[in-house]
């Protein structure tokens, strides 16, 4: 007798359930017409900031590429004649990052910053391959005043040694000896 309580009970919780969903209104929302507002710190589309000067500010140090637990960054380094490394070609496969931003964390030139824009979606994986110039951007993104040339203590055709902010001049060893 127990039991059948239960099955019925059970079938009757059930069917108030059903009962109580039917005379709700759609909670559907049309997506592309209606995009929901996202978290302020969503992760999804890559992209390649520039620095306060509107040079490129990734080094090639490859830190994106080794933080990156997918293996999905490529790039080949190179430097420009006044003594500025810079990458050749960067290279991200969408359809294997996970979009965690380690890549982000790792890079010390707030180079390459994750934005909120998720809608990159395509059939074919072949166009899911992003070259340096589909991540570059024109503006400076999180960090408008950083330029990491400024602090690293890099000498280049701009500044020499000693010209950098909270950076002392070089010690010449020579007036140090007894």
């Amino acid at each position: 007798m127990k039991e059948l309580f239960l099955v019925v009970h059970s079938l009757c919780t059930g069917f108030y359930t059903t009962l109580k969903h039917i005379f709700r209104g759609p909670a559907t929302e049309l997506y592309p017409e209606y995009k929901r507002p996202l978290p302020a710190r969503s992760r999804a589309r890559i992209i390649l900031t520039v620095d306060p000067d509107g040079r490129e500010r990734c080094v090639a140090c490859y830190l994106c590429s080794a933080a990156c637990p997918v293996d999905c960054i490529s790039m080949q380094a190179a430097e420009n004649p006044e003594g500025r490394r810079y990458a050749a070609w960067f290279r991200i496969n969408f359809g294997r990052c996970i979009y965690c931003g380690l890549c982000e964390e790792a890079c010390p030139t707030a180079a390459i910053q994750l934005t909120p824009s998720f809608e990159h979606a395509d059939r074919d994986i072949l166009k899911m391959v992003a070259e340096k110039e589909d991540l570059q951007v024109d503006h400076c993104g999180k960090d408008p005043n950083y330029n990491f040339y400024d602090h690293a203590g890099v000498a280049d055709a701009i500044r020499p040694k000693g010209g950098h902010i909270n950076e002392s001049p070089p010690v010449n060893v020579r007036t140090n000896m007894p």
